[in-house]
């Protein structure tokens, strides 16, 4: 695993974590692969409405850097690259569950819009 261009030196363990997961799109992209496996890159800008390509493919370097993200590329004619989440990736995935469901809970309280996904009904698996 190689060396994460973040480091620290970090105030509290609350610091380091939102170090790696800051953001828009990085708790979607972990949601989306946890629920859904293994992704092309085309396959997650789908399912993340309002991505842009340069976002999603600087997002997708910098997990792949902090080892959350897999990237395997295929040797064939177009390439293919695929994306899956790493044993330390499931592992913060399920450390955001309480966080998931707090803002599930604002959401309600709030009265405020929920998106809805392309897959409707589906939520995240409870931990």
């Amino acid at each position: 695993m190689t060396k994460s261009a973040r480091s620290g030196p970090y105030i509290c363990g609350i610091d380091a974590a939102l170090d790696v997961v800051s953001g828009k799109w990085k708790g979607l992209i972990l949601w989306e692969l946890d629920n859904y496996g293994v992704r092309r890159f085309a396959e997650l800008r789908r399912g993340l409405p309002g991505v842009s390509e340069k976002m999603l493919t600087q997002h997708l370097r910098e997990m792949e850097q902090d080892g959350l993200v897999h990237r395997e590329v295929y040797a064939e004619v177009p390439p293919r690259v695929e994306y899956s989440l790493t044993e330390h990736g499931r592992t913060l995935n399920t450390a955001l569950g309480p966080l998931g469901r707090w803002g599930m809970d604002r959401i309600a309280r709030e009265r405020t819009e929920l998106v809805e996904h392309r897959d409707a009904g589906l939520l995240p698996r409870p931990s």
